[in-house]
């Protein structure tokens, strides 16, 4: 996958520049309540590989937000298993470097006036279609990794943002 992302402007940015605009996002109302939001979807091509897109959501609670996604083609797939399996590696890959990221900057800019924030990441598998028995796996690998996991219809970075770009 690219090491950029684009913004919904068309700007192609790194990850450090992403948790600077969230950052900067949060601190416009900082007593609002924010979620961060990685998720993954993915298209199956002819050629049986597949296009991957990885979204980075920030929402304001109840007010809007701003989101952040990049695309990529992989190898080969040939069973909807190891499709959902790469879109979850690929969106804790990506939570790993942005989480580390986030919080040595919110630490680093006055640690006095705390942000109120949660983390998430958003599975494209619900308890309908052929997803469903996949769930339990996936749900695992997340919170394996320390990260709350949220499955469709609950999934709307994953389900709805990168679903957008596949």
């Amino acid at each position: 996958m690219p090491e950029t992302f684009n913004t919904s402007y068309g700007l192609k940015i790194e990850i450090p520049e992403i948790v600077k605009e969230i950052v900067s996002f949060m601190r416009a109302k900082p007593v609002a309540e924010y979620k961060i939001i990685i998720g993954s979807d993915s298209e199956l091509l002819e050629d049986k590989s597949a296009d991957f897109v990885t979204a980075i959501v920030v929402h304001r609670v109840g007010n809007g937000g701003r989101y952040f996604w990049r695309r990529g083609k992989l190898g080969k797939f040939y069973n909807l298993h190891d499709r959902i399996v790469q879109e979850v590696m690929l969106s804790l890959d990506t939570a790993k470097v942005f989480f580390a990221t986030l919080k040595t900057e919110t630490a680093r800019q006055d640690p006095e006036s705390a942000l109120k924030w949660s983390f998430e990441i958003h599975i494209d598998a619900g308890e309908n279609g052929p997803t469903k028995t996949l769930i339990q796996e996936v749900v695992g690998m997340v919170r394996a990794s320390n990260f709350e996991p949220k499955t469709k219809p609950e999934s709307y970075a994953a389900s709805n943002v990168a679903d957008r770009y596949v």
